[in-house]
């Protein structure tokens, strides 16, 4: 069976978590990292030796870096569905996964991390701001692209919404006054009606 390592509360375990359950795979999740620990001991490290969630076990193999993760599980469960099969599609569904890794999730991990995980007499609002500021192009960027399409790659749903899906449902979260993208909040209110989905976008954010 796979095992998944790491707290639901992470927005990158939530990617996993989802993806399994869209695939319909069976799992055993051990929280790990935050209150949980686990991950400084010397057993995860042989794991993952950056001592980060999350982490898979799909029998003898071990996988860690979560967009590397659900591309595995959906070549492995889902190829010519959830991971295209022509490699021009499979391709576009990378790109906007990576995208979401190096510049959407990136821009807007101080304003989460201010909100979210610092105490309110702690926290400092330029960061905020400077954080929110640079996600903004990001986000609009992302509902002028929706604009005609149901899913982040045209039709039909692919990797991309999920790892995609994950990271908008932290900037939904955020108790700030949103702007009106309406393709993407339409996208998402539609991802977020997957079964597979609602046990993570359902989450409130900590």
């Amino acid at each position: 069976m796979l095992r998944i390592w790491g707290r639901l509360s992470s927005v990158n375990v939530q990617k996993v978590v989802w993806c399994a359950d869209e695939l319909g795979c069976p799992y055993e999740r051990i929280d790990a990292g935050r209150q949980f620990g686990i991950v400084g001991t010397d057993e995860f490290r042989r794991l993952n030796p950056n001592r980060q969630i999350p982490v898979i076990e799909d029998g003898e193999f071990v996988l860690w870096e979560s967009n590397a993760i659900v591309r595995y599980l959906c070549t492995k469960h889902a190829f010519g569905d959830l991971c295209p099969e022509p490699l021009t599609e499979r391709a576009d569904a990378d790109r906007w996964m990576d995208w979401q890794a190096t510049e959407l999730s990136p821009a807007m991990s101080k304003a989460f991390m201010q909100w979210i995980r610092t105490p309110a007499h702690e926290r400092e609002p330029a960061l905020i701001e400077a954080s929110v500021q640079a996600t903004l192009p990001l986000v609009r960027l992302l509902d002028e692209h929706l604009d005609g399409r149901r899913f982040i790659c045209g039709t039909r749903m692919t990797m991309a919404d999920i790892s995609m899906g994950c990271a908008v449902h932290r900037w939904f979260g955020l108790p700030i006054e949103h702007e009106a993208l309406p393709n993407l909040v339409a996208w998402y209110r539609r991802v977020s009606e997957r079964p597979a989905a609602r046990a993570v976008l359902t989450l409130p954010l900590q």
